[in-house]
């Protein structure tokens, strides 16, 4: 499928320069540009455009106005933010206006082509640079309160070890359980961020809040003949939740699990069972109002960011990021 953008910046080289970079993509077409905010609220309503790639500094009218208006014409439009500002509140100003994503523009190398095939499925992501940043303060504990099922995409073990600790720390505190479903060799960096953190993970183990599981006695018991078996999946892991939520003691039994499974069937080649997975942690997702976080690292996997299993990766999830 071919997807008609519309790119919006009032910088000509900036716009000229990624125009180029998505012509090197069958699946990019810009269809259209504008230079400032008005115009691009009118070439939204012309061209229907499938993305908008919206900066905020315009003339006439700012990206995040442009946003609202845009959106208030036609809701079916995708809006991407692309721009300079590090602050979280303006990110959040400009999700809230409608975008689906913010991307810093100079993470657009990087992040760019993964940013806008997260936006066109309807899923949200944000610039690694800002889950750095932003992402410390605010957008954990968001994650785990408000999104189902997040993907996250890591460059560096030492990040994802980070997030892990923000996410569990944010799920253990409000009173959740906790599922961890990870490699063995990940496990003591892991504790010792949470104990870091102030977590007693001897007690939360204790009263049953906090479980581990290596990933490999997981998938030991899902994967029969290197294929997902549905009927296990669907006997074991609902039980499992329903013990952690048990556990929980928040004002609603309530779980949240941090996994690698599906990172790890899609590291070791199984690409399609890593997709099938993430789909049926989605049903349990939405089944027993679960909060997912699986951690993918990018060293790991084999799979070109421009093809087909990753997008139905990104599109398995509620949230997308990388970092």
């Amino acid at each position: 499928m071919i997807y008609r953008v519309l790119v919006v910046d009032d910088y000509e080289p900036w716009r000229r320069q990624i125009k180029s970079a998505l012509q090197a993509s069958p699946r990019w077409r810009v269809v259209g540009e504008a230079a400032d905010g008005l115009d691009a609220v009118q070439k939204a309503q012309a061209l229907r455009p499938d993305l908008i790639l919206l900066d905020l500094g315009l003339p006439v009218l700012n990206g995040i106005e442009a946003a609202r208006r845009i959106l208030a014409l036609d809701p079916d439009r995708r809006i991407l933010f692309l721009s300079e500002n590090h602050s979280w509140d303006v990110v959040e100003a400009a999700l809230g206006a409608g975008g689906l994503g913010y991307v810093l523009k100079s993470d657009a190398g990087r992040d760019l082509l993964s940013a806008m095939e997260a936006v066109v499925q309807g899923q949200r992501f944000i610039s690694r640079s800002l889950t750095g940043h932003g992402f410390d303060k605010t957008e954990p504990e968001r994650v785990a309160r408000e999104a189902s099922h997040v993907a996250a995409f890591y460059s560096h073990d030492a990040a994802l070890l980070d997030d892990y600790a923000r996410f569990a720390e944010a799920a253990l505190k409000a009173g959740k359980g906790l599922i961890v479903l990870s490699l063995d060799s990940r496990r003591r960096g892991l504790e010792q961020g949470l104990r870091a953190r102030g977590i007693d993970v001897d007690h939360a183990t204790g009263d049953g809040r906090y479980r581990w599981t290596d990933v490999a006695d997981a998938l030991s018991n899902l994967i029969v003949d290197d294929w997902l078996d549905e009927a296990r999946f669907r006997n074991v892991m609902p039980a499992f939740i329903m013990e952690a939520a048990a556990a929980s003691i928040g004002e609603r039994p309530r779980v949240a699990a941090w996994g690698e499974c599906a990172p790890t069937l899609w590291r070791d080649g199984k690409a399609e069972a890593a997709i099938r997975l993430e789909h049926l942690w989605d049903e349990l997702a939405r089944a027993y109002d679960l909060d997912i976080f699986c951690a993918y690292s990018r060293k790991d996997l084999p799979h070109d960011e421009d093809g087909h299993v990753f997008q139905e990766i990104c599109a398995a999830h509620s949230v997308v990021h990388s970092r």
